[in-house]
């Protein structure tokens, strides 16, 4: 009967001590690592032809992660290769003017319309006088008028045409300037594209996941590769509005690492208020219900330190 007593009396002793929330809770704020996370996608459609990475592996910045098979590619660059040659054709045509060819062929023409204006100006003459004898009916008159009139307007164009070819002139210049610059521009769009079809590490990074595999088709934005940044380790931690003017910005801190013994030494960096919905529930034992929160960001002071540590694992600050 003794130790009976004595069996209840530990036992309702115990009880008491785990049904404390005080007690059983740590005095440390506890807070999670998080690492900044990096999401590689793809900005052209096509088929994956080459993976040259697995999920786990620790990759460094300009490292190939996948190799994109694109074989329209190749037809459009060969499209602008030959829209060059055309521009670039024209442009030097309307640099140099008219040839010899069409320069003759137009001074032939002319010769043709001197010889109709010099007939007609004979049959005009001819015409006048005889109309002023009033030998001829004056709508014969005006007909031999009109010809001599059409003939030399066909001489003044004729004129007008060789002038215009013997010389370049500056607006057809430019716009023969302007296709050659689209053209070019069409090609250094391809020649950009093709860059594109090999996907490589922003930065230094682990593999959290690859998404696709050899042969499966990569869309515009679709995340191919996502995983942690390294070197960017931060510390997070939720703490009441009654401690929250323990820990300005800028005030070093000392966090802990459990199962490890591990202390890292950091800076805070950033004081922000939760959202409203973290004001009117307790999320935490020993926070009273309608207490405000703030999430505090730190830095390890040194980077190094924290490498290895897993993402929203545990740590504890030091009070």
């Amino acid at each position: 009967m003794k130790y009976s007593y004595i069996n209840i009396i530990s036992l309702s002793i115990f009880a008491l001590v785990a049904c404390n929330p005080k007690q059983q809770t740590s005095s440390s704020p506890e807070g999670k690592v998080k690492l900044e996370s990096i999401s590689v996608t793809s900005k052209i459609a096509g088929r994956i032809a080459k993976l040259t990475v697995q999920e786990g592996q620790l990759v460094h910045k300009g490292d190939t992660l996948a190799v994109i098979d694109v074989p329209e590619l190749d037809a459009k660059l060969e499209q602008a290769n030959g829209a060059i040659v055309s521009a670039e054709g024209q442009l030097d045509m309307a640099r140099r003017g008219a040839t010899g060819d069409q320069l003759a062929q137009l001074q032939s023409q002319l010769d043709a319309a001197l010889a109709q204006l010099d007939f007609a100006q004979q049959s005009y003459t001819r015409m006048e006088n005889m109309f002023k004898d009033s030998l001829v009916p004056a709508q014969k008159f005006d007909e031999v008028k009109s010809k001599y009139l059409a003939a030399q307007a066909q001489v003044a164009a004729i004129k007008a045409k060789q002038k215009e070819v013997a010389k370049a002139r500056p607006e057809v210049i430019n716009s023969a300037k302007g296709q050659v610059e689209r053209a070019l521009g069409a090609r250094n769009e391809v020649l950009q594209a093709a860059k594109e079809t090999v996907i490589t590490a922003p930065a230094d990074m682990l593999l959290e996941s690859v998404t696709l595999k050899e042969g499966e088709l990569a869309t515009p934005g679709y995340a191919l590769f996502t995983g942690y940044k390294q070197g960017e380790a931060y510390f997070r931690f939720t703490i009441g509005e009654k401690a929250i003017n323990n820990y300005p910005v800028g005030k070093e801190v000392k966090v802990t690492v459990p199962g490890t013994g591990k202390t890292i030494a950091a800076k805070i960096t950033m004081v922000k208020q939760l959202p409203r919905y973290a004001d009117n529930t307790s999320t935490a034992p020993n926070r009273e219900i309608g207490e405000a929160f703030y999430e505090l960001k730190m830095k390890p002071l040194q980077p190094d330190e924290a490498a290895g540590l897993y993402n929203n694992s545990t740590v504890l600050l030091q009070q």
